[in-house]
């Protein structure tokens, strides 16, 4: 595999991968140890932090609105403003394309008594805000948007605590209402249509805050105090899903992944792994704040047909692109098919339609539905693909682009940049050349 210029990769067909490799920090973590870091009392320490931009722009909204942040290679030290310890913005602050920054600050945001807007890239700005929007308003603060889309001018206020049961399962839209709900008066439940992953709930927890769980309904009382904390971030299993899918899908091959967030609510993307043949070996070591780590060993095994269930998707909405590289690797006539997955048509890009270019340019073959897709395999060849400035798409691109014939080229390949910076150097280091 080799760059080529311009944000392009040309990725040449592979035999197999082996080795070990670690992952950055998990991204959703990274944003929540940040953000709570913020607003605890005393300094936090957060090591293993995100290298990805997504997290940097977390860390430069906070700074804007008054915390003293230091960060050091993968090491950032909060210097906690405490609860309503945030000062106004000097102007703007940029999420840049991190859909999570944005949501989750919008709950910190209006819980304080002066205008925030938030702002970001032109791909964050296509992207629907409404599903935070209305909790936030519901308990009291006013939020002006470009018809449900960035950016956000929010009017922070005195809120008060609700009892919140959205539409959609959304781990960000939760955790945006609870961020919210730790300065609002009462109580604050969510209750979720579907279990969406806890890291906020056990981050919460780390930080000294009491959290109600009942089944799937999660509330806090407003006006906890958080105590800062040293916390370690687990590797990303997000990122891990693409060396699953790459040592899933080429046969021969072993990947040893050291290191990773192994959160149950999380980890439904091994039992999918398994499901579609491949040897997937789990080991916990240790417990971090709340979060299991540990190493996992993906081996190719007897790759076959599988399918995701509408309930599953939750869990695994942010693997569903490797998972989809997985299917389009599978043995000739083999299918791989996911339904109940309409959130990914409003992620950085359309990942449906996007993903669908992508695989067909390949050589496979790909229905598109309203909320899915179905691959049926075929023998892929090299083509010229468009990641449509998508992390994920280009990861999951250059996984599929190991099992072609012939060599790839990915335009918009920079955008690994948002949650794995050096991914290409590692495919290369972890692949045997045809």
């Amino acid at each position: 595999m080799l760059r080529a210029p311009v944000d392009a990769a040309l990725v040449r067909p592979a035999q197999r991968a082996s080795g070990h490799v670690q992952v950055p920090g998990d991204k959703s973590i990274s944003h929540r140890y940040a953000l709570l870091g913020g607003i605890a009392g005393g300094a936090t320490r957060i090591t293993g932090y995100s290298s990805g931009a997504d997290c940097a722009a977390t860390l430069d909204c906070l700074r804007a609105l008054g915390v003293p942040i230091q960060k050091s290679g993968d090491v950032v030290e909060i210097a906690g403003r405490g609860l309503n310890g945030l000062t106004p913005a000097a102007g703007p602050v940029d999420a840049a394309n991190s859909g999570t920054t944005m949501r989750l600050l919008s709950g910190l945001a209006a819980a304080h008594p002066f205008r925030t807007t938030i702002v970001g890239d032109a791909s964050l700005t296509r992207r629907p805000m409404r599903r935070v929007i209305a909790p936030l308003t519901e308990m009291g603060a006013t939020i002006n948007s470009d018809d449900g889309r960035p950016p956000l001018t929010i009017e922070g206020a005195r809120l008060r605590g609700i009892t919140y049961q959205p539409d959609v399962p959304s781990a960000q839209v939760k955790s945006s209402v609870l961020l919210a709900g730790l300065h609002a008066s009462g109580r604050t439940v969510v209750v979720e249509p579907a279990a969406t992953r806890d890291h906020t709930e056990r981050a919460l927890a780390a930080f000294g805050v009491t959290v109600e769980r009942d089944g799937l309904s999660v509330g806090v009382a407003g006006g906890q105090e958080l105590r800062g904390r040293n916390v370690k971030v687990p590797g990303d299993i997000s990122g891990a899903a693409f060396w699953a899918a790459l040592a899933a899908g080429l046969p021969g091959s072993v990947v040893h992944i050291d290191g990773v967030g192994l959160n149950p609510s999380r980890t439904g993307l091994l039992d999918i792994l398994r499901r579609a043949g491949a040897s997937v070996d789990v080991a916990v070591e240790y417990e971090e704040a709340g979060e299991p780590i540990g190493r996992v060993t993906i081996a190719s095994g007897t790759p076959r047909s599988f399918t995701i269930a509408p309930a599953e998707v939750p869990g695994v909405i942010d693997e569903l692109p490797a998972l989809g590289a997985l299917g389009a690797l599978l043995p000739e006539g083999s299918v791989m098919e996911v339904r109940g997955a309409a959130e990914l048509r409003v992620k950085e890009s359309d990942r449906i339609s996007a993903l669908a270019r992508g695989f067909r340019a390949m050589g496979a073959e790909i229905l598109e539905y309203p909320d899915g897709f179905r691959i049926e395999s075929r023998p892929l060849q090299g083509a010229e693909v468009d990641a449509a400035g998508d992390h994920r798409l280009a990861m999951a691109f250059a996984v599929a682009a190991s099992g072609a014939a012939t060599p790839t080229t990915i335009t918009g390949a920079g955008a690994v940049d948002v949650s794995y910076p050096g991914f290409f150097q590692e495919l290369e280091r972890l692949t045997t050349a045809r």
